[in-house]
């Protein structure tokens, strides 16, 4: 059996990556490591929790005693574990300093000396590379990141590359645009607007809205890790993007119509601090190893709107009963009102 670690398993990319991998490879077995912070959840494991290849254990990536045996025991580690949200990266930037820099940190450390592993995957992002004005960023661009979320995973991405180039880990970099579907935690932009909106509550867009993302369907972007860590070559990069360059206005009006909810529902807020205008990949290099999206936007979107109306019993519960999130969402928006 090829023994895999995912880290931040029980996350929203992370758990679609178990549930892909345990689907496509028959010969892997899966240790899903996760702390379970308030994006990590048991709930989303549901189907998946008692397969006879999953195995979930409860740690921290910075924690070495739990972490590194378990990388010295793997052949593949994919590495999702990270503090994710902009927004509450401007709120407090330490946690992502300390999970995203030195959790990954400590990762490497124990990959220095793993004496069967065969591959390091990092997942990055997009937002490393800035706003960008035109073009598509390609993989050898400069790093600009603008918010203290993206310049922590830029700090973990250059440090998972340094590892390569001086100590010989098997790393390889992968960058993502925007995803979405099943099992995203509500506080990101389109589950957040979705959920409002079957709620008839305001969603809040902030600025005029003007700023555009890539969108991909969470499985696509898991399909193109696994092209990655089957055929992609140590120490590189690779973009994984959608093509789906959207402005958050429109991605507004077209999550209203889905949920046939009116555009009076739209509230203007105050925009975030240091807003990104644009990010755009380049997939060249990863599509030149067989990989293209499966997934077209408006299927995809119909089709997420659809899963968070059939399974409120995994959101409503953090929207209505958890009181973090509640403060958090009055903290985000209330003085932006």
């Amino acid at each position: 059996m090829v023994e895999v670690l995912v880290t931040g398993g029980a996350g929203f990319i992370g758990s679609n990556f178990v549930r892909q991998a345990l689907a496509a490879h028959a010969d892997w077995r899966i240790t899903n490591l996760d702390k379970l912070t308030y994006a990590g959840r048991m709930e989303t494991l549901k189907d998946v929790i008692d397969h006879p290849r999953h195995r979930f254990v409860h740690g921290d990536i910075a924690d070495a005693a739990i972490s590194a045996p378990l990388v010295k025991a793997s052949n593949i580690v994919v590495h999702f574990a990270a503090e994710t949200h902009v927004d509450r990266s401007i709120l407090e930037a330490g946690e992502f300093i300390k999970t995203d820099v030195i959790g990954t940190f400590v990762l490497l450390e124990a990959a220095r000396t793993a004496p069967d592993l065969r591959c390091f995957i990092q997942i990055s992002t997009d937002e490393v590379y800035g706003s960008i004005a035109g073009g598509s960023s390609v993989e050898t661009d400069e790093l600009r990141p603008r918010n203290p979320y993206s310049a922590s995973k830029a700090g973990a991405d250059r440090l998972a590359y340094s590892y390569w180039a001086t100590y010989g880990v098997p790393v390889l970099i992968t960058r993502a645009s925007n995803n979405y579907g099943p099992f995203q935690f509500p506080e990101k932009v389109i589950p957040l607007f979705i959920t409002n909106a079957f709620d008839n509550i305001p969603v809040p867009l902030y600025g005029t809205g003007a700023n555009i993302r890539d969108w991909m369907h969470v499985m696509d972007h898991c399909r193109g890790i696994d092209l990655v860590i089957e055929r992609g070559k140590q120490g590189d990069v690779y973009n994984i993007g959608g093509g789906n360059e959207v402005r958050n206005v429109d991605l507004t009006h077209m999550l209203l119509r889905l949920a046939d909810r009116p555009e009076s529902l739209i509230k203007p807020v105050q925009d975030r601090q240091g807003h990104d205008l644009r990010y755009s990949l380049d997939t060249t290099k990863l599509r030149a190893l067989g990989w293209q999206p499966q997934v077209s936007f408006e299927q995809g979107l119909a089709e997420t709107v659809q899963w968070y109306r059939d399974n409120e019993w995994w959101w409503r519960p953090i929207k209505e009963n958890d009181p973090a999130f509640r403060a958090y969402y009055q903290t985000q928006y209330g003085p932006r009102s």
